[in-house]
């Protein structure tokens, strides 16, 4: 299900992209099952079908979704969509990481941290490495 924040600042489009993608990684969309059509989901985010049509676009673009003409939107194989967003994420963490360098943060206080909201984000979501 997907539940919108008109107080976010983001664009609805950009809303709607990071709440299908976490329904992927959640194994709730499945590898190759069909989106809902643009107009269903619209209808049920009471949002303007364009909204919609743009974050599929978006979709598609980043290798999640594919498009099969005259049948619609499937969710790509996971594989692909995790090695991208994987690697997206590890461009932010080397940001990050750099940020921290430049405050002082010592290597030790980075391993720490890392070290504590790993552990507790593998209760949280029961998962681990892969």
């Amino acid at each position: 299900m997907i539940i919108l924040d008109y107080k976010d600042r983001r664009p609805i489009y950009e809303q709607v992209i990071e709440k299908l993608e976490e329904l992927m990684f959640l194994g709730v969309l499945k590898e190759h099952d069909p989106m809902p059509s643009v107009r269903s989901l619209a209808m049920d985010l009471s949002i303007n079908p364009n909204t919609i049509q743009r974050a599929y676009a978006e979709l598609e673009r980043r290798g999640y979704i594919y498009v099969v003409k005259g049948k619609g939107s499937f969710v790509s194989e996971n594989r692909t969509m995790k090695e991208n967003r994987k690697r997206e994420f590890l461009v932010q963490f080397s940001d990050m990481i750099d940020e921290a360098i430049r405050l002082g943060i010592s290597d030790q206080e980075l391993h720490q941290m890392v070290e504590v909201q790993y552990k507790a984000a593998v209760k949280i979501t029961g998962g681990g490495e892969t």
